[in-house]
């Protein structure tokens, strides 16, 4: 009996519920479907997503509106310069009645949490989710506690070079499958935000597309994408010419490379297709590699990105 959670044999329900949550998102933050889009796929890829950009451009907003469609268990924090690791990931009580320390989990537990304005915190708190995102667990004095499944982390950051801000380390910006930026909106999508309904009432009232079992089954069936040796080739030249470009100090990791073949994997399947193609490795290599690339002094990572795709031939 075929697996029905491979693209060909995804059920009808679950692919309607995919392309209507996709859509219900894109209603609720105007004129960002290119973010939205990478948006799911970084949340079919089972990775989690940084935003970047300047305060008051949608950036929660969206990260409410993914939290809101999926229908998940959401949690709100608020990074600030005074929070503390322990506000969010919890902390171990004595319990007098009981005569021990017991553990009360933070808000990491959850399936959906937002770190908003993540680099407004030092990197003491910033590294309390190191272990989470990568393990999908956090271990407090000595005992490793599971997280729930799925779990996925869209975190927003302000530009660094505002003020209160505290750069990500690279152990934490490699946690990140993409990052996105948003942007200003174009004349209509900022005439309609303008003379529409307010977006947090909107929200409010959405009504969830999918749920856990569903993503859960969209993650298998994105496993289940062919990716071909060609395409492993071209994906692996990528990553060895980021290690000798001559703008770079530190290319890419064999970790990076993977996450580069999830997420095409993921955007083949939002595309309706059962393969992936060179086209989504270029699409999506800039949003995986910019911010785990080190660059020189003088160099931009998102230019070195854009270089490496283009040294690099499709054969």
């Amino acid at each position: 009996m075929p697996d029905p959670t491979t693209p060909a044999m995804l059920t009808d329900t679950r692919r309607e519920a995919l392309s209507s949550s996709l859509a219900q998102v894109n209603r609720l933050v105007l004129g960002k479907e290119t973010a939205v889009t990478m948006s799911f796929v970084a949340l079919l890829a089972d990775g989690h997503i940084l935003i970047e950009d300047l305060p008051g451009l949608g950036k929660t907003t969206l990260a409410h509106a993914i939290a809101a469609t999926v229908g998940l268990d959401f949690q709100r924090v608020q990074f600030t310069s005074d929070l503390l690791p322990s506000d969010v990931i919890g902390v171990s009580v004595y319990e007098g009645s009981a005569r021990r320390f017991e553990f009360h989990g933070g808000p990491v537990f959850t399936n959906v949490l937002l770190a908003d304005e993540i680099n407004r915190a030092p990197p003491r708190t910033q590294s309390a989710l190191l272990e989470a995102m990568a393990e999908q667990q956090v271990t407090v004095d000595g005992t490793t506690h599971a997280l729930p499944d799925p779990f996925f982390v869209i975190a927003t950051q302000n530009p660094v070079d505002l003020s209160g801000t505290y750069p990500l380390p690279d152990s934490q910006l490699d946690r990140f499958l993409l990052r996105l930026t948003l942007g200003y909106p174009d004349r209509d999508a900022e005439r309609a935000l303008l003379s529409g309904s307010d977006r947090r009432t909107l929200i409010a009232e959405t009504v969830p597309r999918l749920g856990a079992d569903d993503l859960l089954a969209l993650r298998q069936a994105v496993t289940a994408i062919h990716a071909s040796p060609a395409l492993i080739d071209y994906v692996q030249a990528l990553m060895g010419r980021s290690r000798q470009h001559p703008g770079v100090r530190v290319g890419l990791s064999p970790r990076a490379g993977l996450a580069l073949l999830r997420a095409t994997r993921a955007f083949a399947l939002l595309q309706g297709r059962d393969h992936a193609l060179p086209d989504d490795v270029q699409t999506l290599f800039p949003l995986i590699a910019s911010h785990r690339l080190v660059a020189e002094a003088d160099a931009s990572s998102d230019g070195l990105a854009a270089s490496i795709l283009q040294a690099v031939p499709v054969d």
